[in-house]
């Protein structure tokens, strides 16, 4: 039987979904990348794919034949993409896992609840190399989840052809329900252009998917999922002169209560295959933000989203959060502390997102001093309401970095809306939190509101309010900033050329926000920023001019490098900022900023650029460096951080990815090298080195301070 897809089955108002049904495989498909199994003659044949990039719904340059199939077990996706030019296909990417936005690709969105709001991202390049990524919302991927999938893909005369497997215990899903949000899309780097079954707004994503019809049947075995790790290393302190070794067994446990409520069981949780963070300079009165890339806390994280916290651009940002996982396992001087035990489940009930995370944390010398063992918990449910919308409620409880007692709660409402204006989404946020900590009374709450209208092309923009109050205390979220009222309005505006020789796009953006101090209700700080020029060439070229004003009163003096001392006071700021970016698909691409701005004061220069450098799909470098120049009335000091990335595919399954780091502010130098081997999804070994060095210059004069040297398997067996 060959079902071919139609355009015009699921009809929502204004708005129309494509459709098309889905087809049992009588056996499944032999996975090599070359679609010569006769099974793939059954399958539904999806060709009516449109251009989103550069031209929205525009004529594809190349021809695209998607084939779509399940069975009891798994969804198989295959694909013939034609090129006229198949010497030309990039398949630079070779390391499992990485980046392959610089390649030829495809990529499946899946939307198994038919929610609009949340889903996955599955990726291949003609290398058979897999990404993938969990939308927490309708617009933001997340690509530090890593799921369960096999794929092979194949370069040929005529193009390349790829086969995609995803197992049903990979996802969550609704038994009952025969609907799934699906698209398919394909990129084509050297033309700069992307093509895809369905979009909307030059966008693809769960909310502008279509509708894949006629699932049944589908099953995951028993639900169980047990990964027993274990790692051996060996650490030495260059200074003490101290060694010790050790041997940590973990198991993670995976249950399917039922296909869409997924409980997690972990002990003795090991992160020595973590990869380490890039460095920041900070030069601000605010601690910094640090992305969680633990898989144990990844899974499943779009449930535990609150308020407007990733809506982009100019949101709330991360300040604020009520739950932010980096909080556990890590002191308050990022060290690792020992996660004994933690649970986890979540899943979806009807049109319920449930999530409950409870963890015990071992005990550790703080810089406050000693704090004991901690049991945290967080609880979040949120419910679907109208289209695209949710209302939900969040709480937390537990300290992991003090010992006065702490909880959270909170409310939100995320409203979503593709049909108020045409071409256009409506979006917005309320939200309120309240925080109790066990030495402070009054002044505990968080709450704002937003709304605005996003397009890619024409005019879009947000309005923003929020009050943060001074003893508002999320133990267990982020919060780098409190005691303010603050306002910002911005504002954008794009245009793309029809026919122009080299414009592909002109834009132009502004900002205007506010900050003034709740507490007082006087004025604290504001930032205007306006970006005049922004141009993007056809070749996918950058460049970009911005202007800045940034008045601040400064109520207290804070410490920034060295120890120097910017002193209280009223400042007002101007300045100015020219960025070069060169498209990431060259063999050599470079990108450059230089800002000149006044800072409390003096002056600050800044000169950061990069290269990145794709010789061949084995090997990939880039360096970055980063100086900052600043003349203070009485001081003046420099920084400086570089970064050196190398990586080595020898195929496929084995790769060694390193990272060296330097800044003079810590004075030190970093080595963080992975080898990896993965031969399949689900099992992977790593050996990992990390030193560190002091070093008074830059990758001199260095001396040994610590070293670990680590062994780590793991292997995921299903049931």
């Amino acid at each position: 039987m060959l079902a071919m897809s139609g355009t015009a089955a699921v009809a929502q108002e204004s708005l129309t979904r494509k459709a098309t049904d889905i087809v049992r495989a009588s056996a499944p498909p032999l996975l090599d990348g070359r679609l010569d199994d006769p099974v793939w003659a059954e399958a539904t044949v999806i060709t009516d794919l449109h251009q989103y990039e550069p031209v929205d719904h525009g004529e594809p340059s190349e021809s695209s034949i998607f084939y779509v199939l399940y069975d009891d077990d798994n969804l198989y996706v295959g694909a013939r993409l034609l090129d006229s030019e198949p010497s030309l296909i990039a398949a630079r990417q070779m390391v499992q896992g990485q980046t392959v936005e610089v390649d030829d690709r495809i990529e499946v969105i899946l939307d198994p609840f038919n929610n609009m709001r949340t889903g996955y991202r599955f990726q291949l390049n003609p290398n058979g190399v897999r990404r993938d990524g969990l939308f927490d919302r309708a617009t933001n991927v997340n690509e530090d989840w890593d799921g369960i999938w096999h794929a092979e893909a194949v370069i040929d005369e005529q193009g390349w052809t790829a086969e995609i497997s995803i197992p049903f215990k990979t996802l969550n899903f609704n038994p009952n329900n025969p609907d799934w949000g699906f698209t398919v899309a394909r990129a084509i780097p050297r033309k700069k252009e992307s093509m895809a079954w369905s979009s909307f707004d030059r966008a693809i994503n769960p909310s502008s998917a279509g509708v894949l019809s006629g699932f049944s049947g589908l099953r995951q075995g028993r639900g169980l999922d047990i990964i027993p790790a274990v790692s051996l290393a060996g650490n030495r302190d260059f200074a003490t002169e101290d060694q010790a070794t050790r041997a940590d067994p973990s198991v993670d446990v995976f249950y399917n209560f039922t296909p869409s409520l997924t409980g997690v069981l972990t002990f003795n949780t090991d992160f020595s295959a973590t990869e380490v963070d890039d460095r920041q300079v900070n030069l601000t009165r605010f601690s910094t933000f640090f992305p969680e890339k633990r898989d144990f806390f990844l899974q499943d994280v779009d449930i535990f989203s609150f308020g407007p916290a990733g809506m982009q651009p100019g949101s709330m940002g991360t300040n604020g959060m009520p739950f932010f996982s980096r909080r556990i396992g890590l002191s308050d001087a990022g060290q690792a502390v020992d996660i004994n035990s933690g649970a986890k489940l979540t899943g979806r009930i009807g049109r319920l997102n449930v999530g409950v995370l409870g963890v015990d944390q071992d005990g550790f010398e703080g810089r406050n001093g000693y704090v004991e063992e901690s049991d945290l918990m967080v609880g979040r449910v949120s419910a679907n309401i109208l289209e695209e919308s949710t209302v939900g409620m969040i709480v937390t409880s537990g300290n992991p970095r003090s010992n006065i007692d702490n909880s959270v709660a909170g409310a939100d409402f995320r409203y979503r809306n593709r049909r108020l204006f045409p071409g256009r989404t409506a979006e917005g946020a309320v939200y309120f939190q309240q925080s109790d900590s066990g030495n402070l009374q009054v002044d505990q709450s968080n709450w704002g509101a937003q709304f605005g209208v996003m397009a890619s092309d024409g005019f879009a923009g947000r309005v923003e309010y929020e009050i943060m109050q001074p003893n508002f205390n999320p133990a267990l979220g982020f919060l780098n900033r409190r005691d303010y009222e603050r306002t910002r309005l911005w504002g954008t505006y794009s245009h793309r050329p029809q026919g122009h020789p080299w414009l592909r796009r002109f834009a132009t953006f502004i900002s205007l926000q506010r900050y003034d101090t709740f507490s007082t209700g006087e004025f604290e700080s504001a930032s205007y920023w306006w970006r005049p020029i922004h141009l993007e060439n056809h070749r996918g070229d950058q460049y970009s001019l911005s202007v800045m004003n940034l008045p601040e009163v400064l109520a207290e003096p804070f410490t920034v490098a060295r120890g120097i001392v910017i002193p209280a006071g009223e400042y007002d700021e101007n300045g100015y900022q020219l960025e070069a970016e060169f498209a990431r698909e060259r063999v050599l691409a470079p990108s450059i900023e230089i800002s000149k701005q006044g800072y409390y004061g003096g002056d600050q220069l800044t000169l950061a650029g990069s290269v990145d450098w794709r010789p061949s799909s084995r090997w990939y470098a880039r360096v970055s460096y980063q100086y900052n120049d600043i003349e203070l009335p009485h001081s003046h000091f420099r920084t400086r951080l570089i970064q050196i990335r190398a990586n080595l595919a020898f195929n496929v399954r084995w790769s060694w990815v390193n990272l060296i780091q330097y800044d003079n502010l810590s004075e030190s130098v970093g080595i963080n090298s992975r080898l990896r081997w993965n031969p399949r999804a689900g099992e992977d070994l790593y050996v990992v080195w990390n030193h560190d060095f002091d070093a008074l210059a830059a990758f001199s004069e260095m001396h040994s301070r610590q070293s670990e040297f680590a062994v780590k398997y793991s292997r995921t067996f299903r049931f």
